[in-house]
């Protein structure tokens, strides 16, 4: 229950720390397109972040499991290689997905 509190708070502190990106100064950061250029940066840095926060999970636990399974049954190693491979190349096709996403958005700024 320790690092459930711990990342909570540290959530909370990243969450304190940001807000002053949302800040405006006077009025006329809404005529230029100042705040919907802040949210766009906003939505890239986030799709990349959790993107690769993602895949690196998801490979850990491909690997893991399939390190796990190796080690169970040495002589099904040959068999596991292949869709061990392949399930990495999946994982990160997606996290490079994200960051083209990314990348198209920070475009448009």
């Amino acid at each position: 229950m320790g690092k459930w509190k711990t990342a909570v708070i540290i959530i909370g502190l990243m969450l304190l720390i940001s807000s002053p990106v949302f800040a405006e100064e006077g009025t006329t950061g809404a005529a230029d397109g100042s705040m919907s250029k802040g949210l766009i940066g906003l939505g890239a840095g986030l799709a990349i972040g959790l993107a690769a926060f993602g895949g690196g999970l998801g490979q850990g636990r491909a690997a893991g499991s399939s390190l796990e399974g190796i080690a169970r049954n040495p002589g099904a190693s040959d068999k596991m290689f292949v869709p061990y491979i392949l399930g990495l190349a999946f994982i990160e096709s997606l996290v490079l997905y994200a960051f083209v996403i990314a990348f198209l958005l920070r475009t448009k700024m």
